[in-house]
């Protein structure tokens, strides 16, 4: 979809929980970039009070003049509240374009009336002012009020977010950018790659060797326990093999149950590290454990990497419909481990 679908972040699925109360609208969007994992610009984003899985959205703003894309952006953001029986939410709105807002608010206004989901409080997000959309003075409507942005860049949220763990970026631009090729480990690791593999064109999964596929176990787990990343000659062999579905599923379930955030660190790696022909696999195992870490600003970040060399990929699509559709990671059945089988997403 264009604009691009909602990008759910679920930090209350983590491996670490926070809870975050807010009793202002300086609170919520200081929550709203904890929860996301940046400060969002042009967006709209959904906060969930009390659905069953909880979960929080964001989606980039329409143009004003698009009746179309307005109404997909609602309705992105409206059916996973709905599936998962939200009662409550909180709408920002984030742009300095009043005119763009008041487009972007009438839609959502509309299309929430229309659903048993209650909006309880809606703010659209300047850069120095946020507006009450709710407010009954439409003076206060129209004249906001101001806020402190280094006041926000220091409330405790962001605090809690740092002793969590958690990583607040100034912008989704900057995430993404997490995910930058580095020139010099790319190069280290195209160097140590025979001629033959190290040609895109060469794919021949009929050569598998099953002692491959045990190597790529035995070495995710051995990293993830050690809390350290490949070394070179590590990467080369693993980022090879992966080009054979077999071994990228057997470097896949070295990933045990509990060691997502060590395998965003292990994967984040390895996709910067990785030459472009060789980046599909490991992108699509980070989308896949960003999920279940519970970022989803991250996941969609890696989906992305990995569709800019593989468009086609069935686990980067599959990590997409999670998200999408605000899957909760616990959701995850053993199925889903074959990216044909759609039973592997449990409905929630």
């Amino acid at each position: 979809m264009t604009p691009k679908p909602s990008q759910p972040a679920t930090p209350s699925t983590g491996a670490t929980r926070t809870t975050l109360t807010a009793r202002t609208p300086e609170d919520l969007l200081a929550a709203a970039a904890v929860v996301l994992g940046f400060w969002p610009t042009e967006s709209v984003v959904l906060l969930t009070l009390d659905a069953r899985h909880r979960f929080h959205a964001r989606v980039d703003l329409p143009p004003p003049d698009d009746p179309v894309a307005l109404a997909e952006v609602a309705d992105s953001l409206l059916r996973p509240a709905t599936r998962h029986g939200a009662g409550r939410v909180v709408l920002l709105v984030y742009t300095d374009d009043a005119r763009a807002a008041a487009a972007a608010w009438t839609a959502l206004r509309e299309a929430f009336a229309r659903s048993p989901v209650v909006v309880v409080e809606a703010v659209r997000v300047a850069a120095a002012r946020w507006y009450p959309l709710l407010a009954r003075d439409p003076a206060l409507r129209t004249a906001g009020v101001a806020y402190s942005t280094d006041a926000l860049a220091t409330h405790p949220f962001l605090a809690h977010a740092v002793l969590d763990g958690r990583v607040t970026h100034g912008s989704r631009g900057d995430l993404a950018a997490t995910l930058a090729p580095d020139p010099a480990g790319v190069a280290a690791v195209a160097a140590l790659l025979a001629p033959a593999h190290d040609d895109p064109a060469h794919d021949d999964p009929s050569g598998d060797d099953p002692a491959e596929d045990a190597w790529a176990e035995v070495l995710v787990r051995t990293h993830l326990d050690a809390g350290t990343c490949c070394s070179d000659p590590e990467a080369a062999r693993l980022l090879r093999g992966m080009r054979s579905r077999r071994v990228r599923d057997a470097a896949w379930s070295g990933i045990a149950p509990g060691r997502a955030r060590a395998a965003v660190v292990l994967l984040s790696d390895l996709v910067r590290r990785s030459p472009p022909h060789l980046r599909s696999a490991p992108a699509a195992l980070l989308g896949w454990a960003a999920w279940q870490a519970g970022d989803g600003a991250l996941a969609w970040c890696a989906v992305d990497r990995c569709r800019e060399v593989d468009p086609g990929c069935t686990l980067a699509d599959l990590v997409a419909e999670a998200l999408e559709r605000a899957v909760p990671p616990t959701a995850w059945s053993a199925t889903a481990r074959d990216p044909g089988r759609a039973e592997g997403l449990d409905s929630a």
